[in-house]
C-alpha cells in the first residue's frame, strides 16, 4: 500500500491523504488550506492522483481544512460515496454552504465552488456509525470517536488480505474536554498517520473557565469590550456553555449581553441540539432539563444589521464572531471597530494559522490593516491555550502506546517546528519504530 500527501504535509491545513491497495484508492479528507496554503492558490490545483482509481472518500470531521474541497470532486468526475458520522454529515452541510457564500461576498476569496456543486456533493454522502466496520473494496474501515469536535472521528483501514493496519487519526481532542466524550483509543495498528498541530507543546491545565471569569470582570469593571474570534464549530459551543454556567453561579452579571454574531455558529449550536448522545455525561445530565447553550442576555445575531449595531451599544458587552483566525467573517468588522479601544480585550481561544491576521496579531503586531484601515491596536491581546481541541504532545504520545503492533508513524498537519520534535519524542518513546515527516505531494509505501 502507498499513501500520497495531498494537504496538511509541513502545514496545519489543506488535509488530505490518498490511500492506494492493489485495486482500491480511498482519499481521506479533501480540507482547505487557509493562510499560507490559500495565498500561494493550493486549493485550485488538482490533486495529483489517478482519479479512476479513487473508490471512496471518507470524512474524519467538519472542520474546514478537512472537508473544505469536497465539491471539487464534483469538477473532477468522482461520483463515488464518502463516508463520515451523523453529526458530521449535519455540520458539514453548514460548513460548505458557508464557504461557497462566503467567497462569492469577499472578493479577497477565490471562487472554488458554488451551491450547487455543495448540493450535489451531499448526494453522494453515506452516514457510518462509530465501531461498526464496512467494507470498501479491499479495505475494511472503521471510525472511532476522536473526542475533538462532534462527530470527529479516527479511521482504522485494514487491508483484509494482509491484514496491515493503518490508523488516520484526523484531529485528536484534547481530552477530557467539557462538552464531549473522551477520545477513544485504536487498540491494534501497524502504521499511524497522525497529528502533530502541539506537537511541541503541553496544555496548560484546563483553567479556562477561571480566565474567562477574569476577563469578563475586568470588561464588566471598565464597561469595556471582549471580542472573541471563534470557530464556528465546538468552540462557540464551549463558550456559550461557560457563560450559562458563570451566570447560574453568579460569576457574570445577568445583564452583560453576549453577541454570538455568525449564522453559522448558531446554525451548528441548533446541531449539536441534535446530538445529545455524543455529550459527555455531565452534558448529557444537564440537558435533560436545561438547555446548556442558552441563557439571559444572549443575543442571536443572525443578520448582518443586528452586528452592525453592535458597535452602536454603550457598556459591556461580550462579541464572540467568527472567524476564528480572524481570516474573514463578521469578527474582521469588530477588529476594525474596537482594537483601536485599551477598554477592548482580544481573546484568542484557538490555534492561528501562519498566514493568518490572528496569527499577525498573536504574534504582537502593533499596526495592522484591514480593507485599507490603519489601525493601532491598544487593545489587550490575550490567549487561552487550555481551550484547544486539538491534543498536546504527551495526549499524541498516549495515543499511540495504545496501539498494539506500531511500527511506523507518519507525522501530519502540523509547522515543520511542531512535527520535528515530536519527532524525537516519538523516537524516544518507542524505540525501532520508524517514523516519517512526508512534505507535500510526497508518496511513501507502507
Amino acid at each position: 500500500m502507498k499513501i500520497k500527501f495531498l494537504g496538511a504535509a509541513s502545514m496545519v491545513t489543506g488535509s488530505c491523504y490518498f490511500l492506494t491497495g492493489e485495486k482500491t484508492g480511498l482519499m481521506v479528507d479533501y480540507g482547505m488550506f487557509q493562510g499560507k496554503g490559500e495565498d500561494v492558490g493550493l486549493n485550485m490545483i488538482k490533486p495529483d492522483i489517478d482519479f479512476d482509481l479513487l473508490t471512496a472518500v471518507v470524512l474524519t470531521h467538519a472542520h474546514l481544512d478537512h472537508c473544505g474541497r469536497l465539491p471539487l470532486l464534483i469538477r473532477y468526475g468522482f461520483r463515488g460515496p464518502i463516508f463520515m458520522t451523523e453529526a458530521t454529515k449535519a455540520l458539514v452541510e453548514l460548513v460548505l454552504y458557508d464557504s461557497a457564500k462566503l467567497a462569492k461576498e469577499e472578493e479577497s476569496k477565490a471562487v472554488l465552488y458554488t451551491d450547487e456543486d455543495v448540493e450535489k456533493i451531499l448526494k453522494q454522502v453515506e452516514v457510518v456509525e462509530y465501531d461498526k466496520p464496512f467494507m470498501v473494496g479491499e479495505f475494511e474501515l472503521t471510525f472511532s470517536d476522536a473526542g475533538h469536535i462532534l462527530g470527529s472521528a479516527t479511521v482504522l483501514v485494514e487491508e483484509k488480505s494482509s491484514g496491515e493496519r493503518i490508523s488516520f487519526s484526523g484531529d485528536l481532542g484534547n481530552t477530557p474536554e467539557p462538552l464531549l466524550d473522551p477520545t477513544h483509543w485504536v487498540k491494534k495498528a501497524d502504521v499511524a498517520v497522525v497529528e502533530s498541530t502541539y506537537g511541541d507543546e503541553i496544555h496548560e491545565p484546563r483553567d479556562e473557565v477561571e480566565e474567562l471569569t477574569k476577563i469578563i470582570a475586568e470588561a464588566e469593571a471598565e464597561k469595556g469590550t471582549v471580542i472573541i474570534p471563534s470557530f464556528s464549530l465546538q468552540r462557540s459551543q464551549e463558550i456559550l456553555y461557560i457563560f450559562d454556567q458563570l451566570k447560574k453561579q453568579g460569576k457574570m452579571a445577568v445583564e452583560t449581553p453576549v453577541f454570538l454574531d455568525s449564522p453559522m455558529a448558531i446554525k451548528a449550536t441548533d446541531v449539536f441540539r441534535e446530538f445529545p448522545n455524543l455529550y459527555n455525561r455531565k452534558l448529557r445530565n444537564q440537558a435533560k432539563t436545561d438547555d446548556p447553550f442558552d441563557f439571559p442576555s444572549l443575543v442571536l445575531c443572525d443578520t448582518i444589521e443586528k452586528s452592525r449595531q453592535i458597535k452602536n451599544m454603550i457598556g459591556t458587552k461580550i462579541i464572540v464572531a467568527g472567524s476564528g483566525m480572524m481570516s474573514g467573517g463578521r469578527v474582521i468588522h469588530h477588529a476594525i471597530s474596537f482594537l483601536g479601544d485599551p477598554k477592548t480585550q482580544l481573546i484568542f481561544v484557538g490555534y492561528q494559522a501562519e498566514g493568518t491576521l490572528g496569527r499577525t496579531i498573536e504574534d504582537g503586531a502593533e499596526k495592522i490593516n484591514i480593507w485599507g484601515n490603519e489601525i493601532t491596536i491598544k487593545a489587550k491581546v490575550k490567549e487561552i491555550k487550555s481551550m484547544s481541541s486539538h491534543a498536546d504532545q504527551r495526549q499524541i504520545l498516549t495515543w499511540l502506546g495504545k496501539m498494539e503492533g506500531l511500527s511506523h508513524v507518519i507525522l501530519v498537519h502540523g509547522e515543520e517546528l511542531p512535527r520535528l520534535v515530536l519527532a524525537e519524542k516519538v523516537r524516544q518513546e518507542f524505540p525501532g519504530v520508524k517514523v516519517d515527516l512526508p512534505m507535500l505531494h510526497d508518496e511513501i509505501e507502507v
